[in-house]
């Protein structure tokens, strides 16, 4: 049944106050799976949290800062205590780019970049994974970007760097823990329509028109596109794939 899909299984989410974050951790719990909803956003998270439970689903909010190693080892430690396991993870938290090209990028910009969206994975992964090798198994999906995979004119070098880094990342944990049973992929969006976009076209980057043209299609993803793919390649239905970065773009890349 596709209600069951991932049945009893224990989630923690980060980035899931909001967006596709949000999106996936109800489309995960409308799944069967008991989430943790990890994000520095506490009324967003206790918003996400009361949608999964009025909708009879079973979650509870982990304020985690991502960027602090204290934080993200007590969002798996509380994991654990409520739930007894962590099965599966989706490290999905994040910030964008403010569309501007390199040499007139800050350097605290760069930092703050890499520092959530690519140490905030890697720190993520680190304490998950400690626990998972304890269980002998485990899956975890990172939230990427079609800007780690390819080079965009759109005023995101940094952002582009920390994306393709969590690409890297995610290859090389895949290979590293392949034989103790643990899954690593990422999923790699092009142009969706949450309020990081509403943001870029609110900051001149580009028009929500222009946004939509860089897909083939010409229609921009929804979170819930995301989250649908994020579920599945936690599911057991994925089982064969590791090490993937997965481009879910309406054929962005195809050409």
């Amino acid at each position: 049944m596709a209600d069951s899909l991932l049945a009893d299984k224990v989630v923690v989410i980060t980035g899931a106050a909001q967006g596709i974050g949000a999106a996936s951790a109800q489309r995960i719990a409308d799944y069967g799976a008991k989430v943790v909803v990890a994000d520095i956003n506490q009324d967003g998270g206790n918003e996400t949290v009361a949608s999964i439970t009025k909708s009879g689903g079973e979650a509870f909010f982990q304020r985690t800062d991502v960027t602090s190693a204290t934080d993200v080892e007590a969002m798996v430690r509380a994991t654990v205590d409520r739930f007894g396991r962590l099965d599966c993870a989706v490290n999905n938290a994040g910030i964008e780019e403010q569309g501007e090209t390199l040499h007139e990028s800050s350097e605290a910009a760069w930092d703050n970049m890499h520092t959530v969206n690519l140490k905030g994975v890697w720190l993520s992964m680190k304490y998950e994974i400690r626990h998972m090798l304890t269980q002998g198994s485990g899956t975890i999906v990172n939230t990427a970007s079609v800007a780690g995979l390819v080079g965009l004119p759109l005023g995101i070098g940094s952002y582009s760097a920390a994306k393709g880094g969590v690409v890297a990342l995610t290859r090389t944990a895949a290979i590293e823990y392949a034989k103790q049973r643990i899954r690593v992929n990422a999923v790699c969006p092009g142009v969706v329509r949450t309020a990081m976009l509403d943001n870029a076209i609110n900051a001149g980057m580009f028009t929500e028109s222009e946004a939509a043209a860089l897909h083939p299609t010409g229609i921009l993803l929804t979170p819930n596109d995301v989250a649908e793919t994020i579920a599945w390649l936690l599911s057991d239905m994925s089982a064969g794939l590791t090490g993937q970065a997965i481009a879910l773009d309406h054929g962005m890349l195809a050409g």
